[in-house]
């Protein structure tokens, strides 16, 4: 490492773009950074997604197995805290910036963050879990890991525009983020160890630690937070670990337990300074219950039945995010929900692969299903 900094001499200093950077770093103090009550909201995040497929195995991609482990410790939260709300950056497979991950978080002003991702390596031998926190870069197979997760922003049109002159390809702008010191870091580690002490407890994967490294996302989202790498898809046993339903489920109950245990630790702390037995909650939106009329809605339609009834057979599992609604007396079900329409083809595709062949894009507006031409005009 100490090679890395010595052959480019810190020539970022005379770069007015880092030294830019570097200045963003250092001053860097957002007015969504809200003092720290009970932990009521939590943004999950699975990394990548669309066409953005992430690390691959030899029969893996990170995107999917990552998905997976987010909506089943997310559910986990949901059905035994009832007082959390759980806020996930994407529920499909649709490909988020990581800019909108970071502004998901700070508009709900969620008290933790939890990114997921799985790791790779041009040799099969590493494996194991690690959680990284915002901090420096300590050994290049740091910096490394950093470099890959943060290059999900060049697959983005004007990346260094959006990014504050940031290049993700670049060793030289990741040493700056050693300049940055983040304010929650005692939160950090505390979330980062529960997560690594209920993997080593709990599942099949090795335990590579705690570790520090700079991720855009981490230093953009202005709460605690924590990144965590499942394991090694690069690794035969890690990979078919990861995509065992059994692996999968022990995962995410790991890390639904250190979520639970960093939350009664700290929601007790803070009724300690507070001198209370019970502190007011704070009022939370369910994000189901957001309103989402004022946007069009693109969701991708595989059945419609006369009356509606449970899909319960196994081949309906696979499919994200089910809905229905009615149209022309008949009960329509829908895979996935977005904005988006790039997103909306791209989430086609995959519920075609999944045996619905004859799936196809609808669009909502206002409660109401219309043409994908006005959709897409009403979205410009």
């Amino acid at each position: 490492m100490k090679d890395i900094y010595r052959s480019f001499k810190f020539r970022f200093i005379t770069s007015n773009a880092l030294l830019a950077l570097v200045i963003a770093l250092l001053t860097f103090v957002s007015s969504d950074i809200y003092s720290q009550n009970l932990v009521d909201r939590v943004v999950i995040d699975p990394g990548h997604g669309g066409k953005d497929p992430g690390a691959s195995g030899k029969n893996s991609r990170e995107k999917d197995i990552v998905l997976s482990v987010a909506l089943k410790a997310g559910k986990l939260i949901e059905q035994n805290i009832s007082d959390v709300n759980v806020i996930y950056t994407r529920k499909t497979d649709v490909f988020p910036t990581l800019n909108t991950r970071a502004n998901i978080a700070n508009n709900s002003k969620a008290d933790l963050f939890i990114s997921i991702h799985c790791n790779s390596n041009p040799s099969s031998q590493p494996k194991g879990s690690e959680t990284y926190v915002m901090g420096m870069h300590k050994s290049e197979e740091n910096l490394k890991v950093a470099m890959l997760e943060n290059s999900a922003i060049l697959l983005e049109d004007d990346y260094k525009a959006n990014y504050e002159g940031f290049d993700p390809s670049s060793i030289e702008n990741h040493i700056i983020f050693n300049f940055f010191q983040n304010s929650f870091q005692a939160q950090n580690l505390e979330m980062a160890n529960a997560v690594q002490s209920q993997f080593k407890k709990n599942t099949a994967v090795a335990d590579r630690g705690v570790k520090e490294a700079g991720f855009w996302v981490l230093y953009k989202t202005a709460m605690p937070g924590i990144l965590i790498e499942l394991g090694f898809l690069s690794n035969p046993i890690d990979e078919k670990y990861l995509l065992s339903e059994k692996g999968q489920n022990q995962m995410a109950e790991a890390i639904y337990n250190a979520f639970k245990e960093y939350k009664s630790k700290h929601d007790a702390l803070e009724l300690q300074k507070a001198g209370l037995t019970e502190m007011p909650r704070k009022v939370v939106q369910k994000e189901k219950e957001k309103p989402t009329t004022e946007t069009v809605s693109y969701r991708i339609q595989f059945l419609s039945l006369g009356k509606e009834k449970n899909l319960t057979e196994k081949k309906y599992q696979q499919l994200p995010e089910i809905k229905t609604y009615n149209y022309k007396g008949m009960v329509r079900y829908t895979s996935g929900d977005t904005p988006n329409y790039e997103e909306a083809v791209n989430l086609q595709t995959q519920v075609r692969k999944l045996g619905f062949k004859d799936a196809f894009i609808i669009a909502i507006y206002k409660g109401e299903r219309i043409s994908i031409a006005e959709a897409r005009k009403i979205s410009q």
